[in-house]
């Protein structure tokens, strides 16, 4: 587990890396959960086939700049991509509010 902290809030996220194929290929397919959130890098989209709950996506830059932040994706039918995104940090949806999470804020990666 990695944490993710929230330069401008404090907040700390414990993040799972996806950081090879293997990984980013599986992402939260399957899953019924997940407690903190799945970082797959690089990664500038994703879709919710075989997914069990909603997510919310939110896509950072090589400097883990939030560019985007995609709310309540839904298990089949969700689809997301934010081009020029160098990674994307999935979370329970609900999350990216709870976190206090907004564009242009920073992740500080430990």
């Amino acid at each position: 587990m990695t944490e993710f902290r929230v330069n401008e809030t404090g907040a700390v996220i414990k993040v799972e890396l996806a950081d090879n194929f293997v990984k980013r290929f599986l992402g939260l397919m399957g899953r019924a959960r997940i407690d903190g959130g799945l970082f797959l890098a690089p990664c500038n989209s994703i879709h919710m086939c075989f997914m069990k709950f909603s997510i919310d996506a939110v896509y950072v830059d090589k400097n883990y700049r939030i560019k985007k932040i995609v709310r309540g994706l839904r298990p089949w039918i969700g689809l997301s991509m934010c081009p020029g995104a160098f990674g994307v940090l999935e979370l329970t949806a609900g999350d990216a509010d709870n976190f206090n999470l907004d564009v242009g804020q920073t992740f500080d990666v430990k």
